[in-house]
């Protein structure tokens, strides 16, 4: 395969990887704050894809496509790693209301009313014991290789 069409795969399968976290959505997932964060590299490879195609330009753009594989991989463990309980993941995605002794009822109230519903660090959805992170982060890792062989390949 050439670069552009190693380029064109790999973005394809960024797009596969973010109609499937929409029909997940669409099903009733509803994705928490952590999940959202990693579809934008996703996109942006996406776009990046779309460029190569059209320019021709594989190299450069490629290396920026790896980098943005890589971006989504890393979201995905910290992702996995928050769902674990290996470190604790944004406070006001995991449950965290901050310090409650300090906290007026009406204060506290106010902070309980405003948290998200879907928590960061709970397992939605896992399949062979792999949550929807956890396999977003090998799929990226394996995408991060296919840009890197695009890279390697250049114009």
């Amino acid at each position: 395969m050439t670069g552009r069409q190693l380029s064109f795969l790999a973005g394809a399968g960024s797009a596969l990887l973010l109609i499937a976290a929409l029909v997940f959505q669409a099903v009733g997932y509803a994705p928490c704050e952590l999940c959202i964060l990693q579809r934008w590299p996703h996109l942006a490879a996406v776009v990046l894809a779309g460029l190569v195609w059209l320019t021709g330009r594989v190299r450069g753009l490629a290396v920026l496509g790896l980098a943005a594989a890589g971006a989504a991989m890393g979201f995905a463990i910290y992702h996995v790693g928050v769902e674990m309980t290996w470190w604790t993941g944004p406070a006001h995605c995991s449950g965290g209301v901050g310090d409650l002794a300090r906290l007026s009822t009406q204060d506290l109230m106010s902070r309980l009313q405003a948290a998200p519903v879907v928590r960061c660090d709970e397992v939605a959805w896992s399949f062979l014991g792999v949550s929807m992170a956890g396999w977003n982060a090998i799929f990226s890792a394996g995408l991060a290789g296919v840009w890197g062989l695009a890279a390697r390949k250049g114009d």
